[in-house]
């Protein structure tokens, strides 16, 4: 029997397994998801936790209730990858062979790269990209109501380059409605030379923070934080401080890819930017944050990326060549407060544009716009994740972005 392994149970791991099976025959094929966890994380959720919007148990479900029938589980951390004789070992259960393998081993923070930051961690620095700082963060949501709040970005890429503005956002939000908003500064701290990477998004995006009194402090490349004096410090000696400090760490890919030697110096995947298969060893498909992708590490594109990953894989089953079919394509929606929420649609060479979503010329959704319906739409995607995306289910969105119902604005190509 020929084997085919998935790496992870993340959402690029659980939807390639539960559109893999029902293309192959179970007598002939079969599928093994490895991963540590029992419990399958609504990650995007994580964002609302330290707002009371959503608790966490709202975003977490048994790993068990997406795991299609007749794929098997394995309940192990993987220790080593070995793709020269497609072997992956495993801590508990030892060695498992491959004729396949999709790697879908996601991202993590690493806040001990960032000098000084680890000596306030989950004291007077927070983050809402894993769960246990998610929950610390509600807890000191609660009693901040005086001094100045900064979300600080410390390299790209990072998983979904959205949600810090987002953040941003909804503090402005929530400490509104809660009559402490003018005795709260909000500021953003970024690598970047804006509020996002692509000019018209980040122009949009940099006007919703003015509009909101959000500060933008830009091109700001971190050196040290100074535990003592709350103060972020850049490497040309400029300082930033803080009372609260949201910080976005450094994003590595999985530890096991280090450990195997198999990706680059953080961890990532060299994938192949259109088919995503590795460039650099046969038999192995790459999905979701665990590849360096020039694009967002989001749900959206590990969806999107699902279709082109085992439409390839069952073509080389069949001794075809794989499609260069992957253009990038990314929707996000960005929750901007009071109930409204900007949705954008981009890809590799294409940003995000005005337009309509997902339909051309219908919508029901605008893009690069705020509207309640987006917003709406953002608190429907839960449901969707957990319903639809992680059984398989067909959704009326193309792998491939397309630009009818888009308006074209200036340079819209880079």
């Amino acid at each position: 029997m020929k084997k085919i392994l998935i790496l992870g149970s993340g959402a690029g791991g659980v939807i390639c397994a539960a559109k893999l099976r029902p293309k192959l025959d179970e007598k002939e094929w079969k599928i093994t998801v490895i991963d540590r966890n029992l419990q399958h994380h609504y990650q995007a959720g994580w964002l609302f936790v330290p707002f009371g919007i959503y608790q966490m148990k709202q975003c977490i479900k048994p790993q068990m209730d997406f795991v299609p029938r007749g794929v098997d589980f394995v309940l192990d951390e993987i220790t080593n990858i070995d793709p020269v004789n497609k072997v992956v070992a495993t801590a508990e259960n030892g060695n498992y062979g491959y004729d396949w393998v999709i790697v879908a081993t996601g991202c993590r923070i690493v806040p001990e790269e960032v000098e000084g930051l680890m000596e306030i961690w989950n004291k007077d620095a927070f983050s809402f990209y894993d769960p246990e700082g998610a929950v610390a963060l509600y807890r000191k949501m609660r009693r901040f109501n005086k001094g100045k709040m900064v979300l600080h970005i410390a390299e790209m890429p990072i998983k979904c380059p959205v949600a810090p503005l987002e953040f941003v956002y909804l503090a402005d939000w929530f400490f509104g409605i809660a009559d402490s908003r003018c005795n709260i500064e909000i500021e953003l701290v970024t690598p970047l030379t804006g509020a996002f990477t692509k000019p018209l998004a980040s122009a949009a995006l940099s006007s919703l923070c003015q509009e909101k009194n959000i500060k933008i402090v830009p091109n700001f490349d971190i050196s040290r934080v100074n535990p003592e004096s709350k103060t972020l410090e850049s490497v040309n000696g400029e300082l930033v401080n803080f009372d609260l400090l949201v910080s976005i760490p450094p994003n590595f890919g999985s530890q096991t890819i280090m450990d195997s030697e198999i990706g680059n110096v953080t961890g990532y995947m060299e994938t192949d930017h259109h088919t995503l298969k590795s460039k650099t060893y046969d038999n192995m498909y790459i999905i979701g944050d665990a590849a360096d992708v020039p694009t967002s590490k989001a749900g959206s594109v590990a969806h999107y990326e699902s279709d082109i990953v085992v439409e390839n894989l069952l073509r080389e089953i069949d001794d075809l060549e794989p499609l260069p079919e992957y253009d990038g394509h990314s929707t996000c929606f960005i929750v901007s407060g009071y109930e409204k929420a900007v949705l954008i649609d981009f890809n590799y060479k294409v940003e995000p544009l005005p337009g309509k979503f997902p339909f051309p010329g219908l919508g029901p959704m605008n893009l690069l716009q705020e509207s309640y319906l987006n917003y709406w739409g953002k608190m429907m995607f839960k449901w969707i994740y957990f319903n639809l995306m992680l059984k398989g289910k067909e959704l009326p969105l193309e792998p491939q972005m397309f630009m009818a119902g888009k308006k074209k604005v200036g340079a819209c190509t880079f």
